[in-house]
């Protein structure tokens, strides 16, 4: 069997939060490789945890996949302040003879952007409404690289390493198997707060669940982080501003000071993305659906909705990356797709100058607090039930291959992905009997199933 087919057999998406099956991402040939180990967010500590005590591992996947795919140039990206990251990688190169090299970034945010990283590496702008392949470039999150040695050892993917952290006694990296509730792993750190919200991924980028809603959710391939704050802070209280309040607010409050276009990291790379240009279209426009033609406003479709303009930039208060979104909206509801240019896009000279650092971003976030700490402790969670989505990946949903009824042992086939189209294998993160099939595969523990 080959990597590529081992890597598809076990179910391998993209661990840092978009779900790509990573057997369609590496089924090609390219000249750059390349590694993101700088964990986007601020607060996220799981990519860190992994380097420290795997970086064996990863490194020994890296060289396979680099040989997979042809690259010639193969960069490990990762924060030059994670120096104990740093050291383990090194010597973990060092000793496997690796052609692999540490490339250091600095702490900003967005570094682990993946189209960030690739400008700063190769020089290259991903084109707008592009991936890294268009330049040459294939770029895969550390932890994939860690489930892609697993994979080499028979093993699929089903537990995921995640950093439980903000308001918690101890913050915590949890192994926990797929489709463990959520709340179990936040009982691994503890949580004292009568009420809150839980931010499952980054606080940037992740999504917001009340406390109520948490209990609902469940441990997924992409799972990266839980983070436990107040509902007073100001990441919060973003988020929960009614849209029509938000449209509202940029039709009438925007200084056209053009700030959120000056910072934002798209642009910055060479994107015609104009974010101020949008919100004066907002205002002097009509119905977006009237103006879907508009050579500005169809920018938006570009926005990575990395959140620099509403949370850094505007000295308003607005919120252009939820302008966007809306826009983004409209155009999904006609159907428009954003054409990529014939021309290559250049970076422009001032980027090297408006970088962002992570610490103070997070402070913006009121988040600030729980940003300097270091996480040792490993908690290993293992529910007697799993609830298992049938859609955790980008493309289509697997399809079920058992019954209610059935026993299952862990690490079994329980959902295949389809045989035309997008989609990934998903296996029995535990074994048990089947308890229901749906948009959920639940699986409860017995004795008499391993």
């Amino acid at each position: 069997m080959t990597l590529l087919e081992k890597i598809a057999q076990a179910g391998i998406v993209g661990c840092g939060g978009a779900g790509f099956p990573t057997h369609a991402k590496l089924n090609c040939k390219v000249e750059y490789f390349i590694v993101n180990a700088a964990e986007c967010e601020p607060l996220l500590r799981t990519d860190r945890y992994l380097m420290i005590h795997h970086a064996k591992e990863i490194v020994a996947a890296v060289d396979q996949v680099a040989k997979l795919i042809k690259a010639q140039k193969i960069y490990i990206a990762l924060k030059e302040t994670y120096t104990r990251e740093i050291a383990a990688l090194q010597e973990a190169i060092d000793r496997a003879g690796s052609p692999a090299q540490l490339y250091r970034m600095k702490n900003f945010y967005p570094a682990g952007d993946e189209q960030i990283m690739v400008c700063d590496i190769t020089g290259r702008t991903v084109p707008p409404s592009g991936i890294p392949l268009d330049v040459g470039t294939v770029v895969s999150n550390v932890g994939t690289m860690y489930a892609v040695y697993e994979a080499t050892k028979g093993k699929p993917l089903i537990h995921k390493y995640i950093t439980v952290t903000g308001e918690v006694r101890e913050p915590v990296i949890v192994y926990a198997p797929v489709g463990t509730p959520i709340s179990l792993c936040l009982q691994q750190a503890g949580v004292d707060l009568a009420d809150y919200v839980v931010v499952v991924g980054g606080p940037l980028m992740g999504k917001q669940y009340t406390k109520e809603e948490a209990q609902t959710q469940v441990v997924t391939k992409t799972t990266s982080g839980l983070i436990v704050v107040p509902k007073d802070i100001p990441l919060v209280q973003q988020k929960e501003t009614p849209l029509e309040v938000i449209l509202r607010r940029a039709k009438t409050s925007c200084i056209q000071c053009s700030s959120c276009t000056e910072l934002c990291p798209r642009y910055l790379t060479g994107h015609p993305l104009q974010p101020h240009k949008i919100m004066r279209k907002m205002a002097y426009g009509g119905d977006v659906s009237e103006m879907l033609e508009d050579v500005d406003l169809k920018q938006a479709l570009t926005c990575s909705e990395c959140g620099v303009c509403e949370t850094y930039a505007c000295p308003m208060g607005l919120q252009p990356r939820q302008v966007n979104i809306f826009v983004k909206s409209q155009y999904a509801k006609a159907g428009i797709r954003y054409q990529k240019p014939t021309e290559s896009p250049t970076r422009r000279p001032e980027r090297e100058f408006r970088r962002i650092p992570s610490k103070r971003i997070a402070n913006r976030l009121g988040v600030g607090k729980y940003y300097d700490y270091q996480i040792d402790t490993l908690r290993t969670v293992s529910p007697n039930r799993v609830e298992i989505p049938v859609r955790q990946h980008i493309g289509a949903p697997s399809t079920p291959v058992v019954q209610v009824g059935d026993l299952v042992q862990e690490g079994q086939l329980i959902a295949a992905a389809p045989e035309k189209g997008l989609g990934a294998n998903i296996h029995a993160s535990i074994g048990g009997v089947v308890l229901s099939v749906g948009e959920r595969i639940i699986i409860e523990g017995t004795q008499t199933a391993s």
